[in-house]
């Protein structure tokens, strides 16, 4: 038995798993949009919390548990511009 369709297969697999990825970002942006950052910024918050601790109990090295953390402080300061926008 050939394993000549696996890399097919798992390139098939990798572009659903990014156009699902796509279409969750997109319903998150519709999402964000039609409510307050009152909602939906302390589930961002509890995402980025849930993702730093998933790096840490996999003992993920400190270059990217750093790296997680710089993503959330970017994603907090455009947060907070952005609510500063709107006062």
């Amino acid at each position: 038995m050939s394993d000549s369709n696996a890399p097919e297969h798992l390139d098939a697999k990798h572009e659903r798993n990014r156009e699902q990825r796509i279409e969750s970002i997109k319903r998150w942006i519709e999402y964000i949009k039609s409510e307050p950052p009152e909602t939906w910024g302390p589930q961002q918050n509890a995402v980025v919390n849930d993702q730093l601790d998933a790096a840490q109990s996999v003992q993920a090295p400190a270059s990217h548990q750093q790296h997680v953390k710089n993503v959330a402080a970017e994603i907090l300061e455009a947060s907070d511009k952005s609510d500063g926008d709107s006062e």
